[in-house]
């Protein structure tokens, strides 16, 4: 199950209709302006609309990502009440909208240290199921551990996941480019199958509710947030088919979040990596004639620096919301 994280600009249904025509099996959204603190009521018309879409195109496991403005471990009460609101909304939305998962950050701990970061993490956590029923889940993302950033190590999953009463109500997205610029090895087949092992050891397959699958243009363990084309990037091929391969993942969302834009050979990125993905997938070595020929006929000279497919959507979120 393929996915991408596309726009909704021009309605929320537009995701899903570009997301079909691409060729993808699901997809991830924003349910609103992520860069804005404000959030518009969900018409009715327009919850019908984006269900019945989904429905029609037989679309399950709709994937959403909540605002980058909230912080749930932070030491700034006003901050933390503003986020615990904010998620609360993006959930009940969620529930609204049919979305199986919507995808959250750890939060920064601002300096104070990563065990007070993670006990006000399970807290607000734990204050937030209270104030919802919804059933959307909310899935703790794995990060790059940039700066003070906590859900950078699988053990703090863990152990935010052991604190939260209703556990059940929680789950993991592992991004792909996160985990490896936190220091865990996806270079080679053998590697990864070691790096999933941990997981599996350390959290658990069960509570993994989705995957993003990313490059990565900065290198093993640079704690550095820079997404790349699949195949384009210093993540080995191998570990994106071992990944795909894996028969815990079959049912599992594999979002990409790789820059957007036309490739070289005129196909939209997303055509191009989900051609790459499915190849793998199908049982072709990296170094087959198909995969590398299509490497080949899209070379990338000069990678996007921000290289977050969800920055760009946002931009023409914003655009329509002005």
């Amino acid at each position: 199950m393929f996915g991408s994280h596309l726009s909704i600009a021009g309605g929320m249904e537009r995701a899903l209709l570009e997301a079909k025509s691409l060729g993808l099996d699901t997809v991830q959204v924003f349910t609103r302006n992520q860069q804005q603190w404000r959030i518009p009521p969900l018409e009715p018309t327009n919850v019908q609309l984006f269900r019945h879409h989904a429905a029609q195109l037989h679309f399950e496991k709709l994937v959403a990502h909540d605002s980058y403005l909230i912080n749930m471990a932070t030491g700034d009460r006003a901050l933390r009440q503003k986020s615990l609101d904010a998620i609360t909304s993006e959930l009940d939305r969620c529930d609204a909208l049919g979305i199986f998962a919507l995808v959250t950050h750890g939060g920064s701990h601002g300096g104070d240290g990563e065990s007070v970061g993670l006990a006000r993490l399970i807290k607000s956590i734990n204050a937030v199921l209270d104030r919802t029923s919804a059933r959307t889940l909310m899935c703790l993302e794995t990060t790059a551990g940039q700066g003070a950033s906590l859900n950078y190590r699988f053990e703090h999953i863990r152990d935010v996941m052991a604190g939260v009463r209703n556990a059940s109500r929680v789950a993991v997205c592992l991004d792909t480019a996160h985990v490896f610029a936190a220091g865990y090895d996806l270079r080679t087949a053998e590697s990864t199958a070691a790096v999933l092992e941990e997981f599996n050891r350390v959290i658990g397959f069960d509570h993994l509710a989705t995957l993003h699958l990313n490059d990565s243009l900065k290198p093993l363990g640079s704690r550095v947030d820079r997404h790349a084309h699949i195949g384009h990037g210093t993540i080995g091929l191998e570990a994106f088919a071992t990944i795909v391969q894996h028969s815990q993942f079959l049912s599992i969302p594999k979002i990409l979040e790789t820059p957007k834009g036309e490739a070289p050979d005129g196909r939209p990125w997303d055509t191009v990596n989900l051609q790459i993905l499915r190849l793998l997938m199908a049982g072709h070595k990296p170094t087959s004639r198909s995969v590398q020929k299509a490497l080949a006929d899209n070379p990338v000279d000069k990678p996007r620096s921000a290289g977050d497919s969800k920055r760009a959507a946002a931009k023409g979120e914003i655009a329509a919301e002005a």
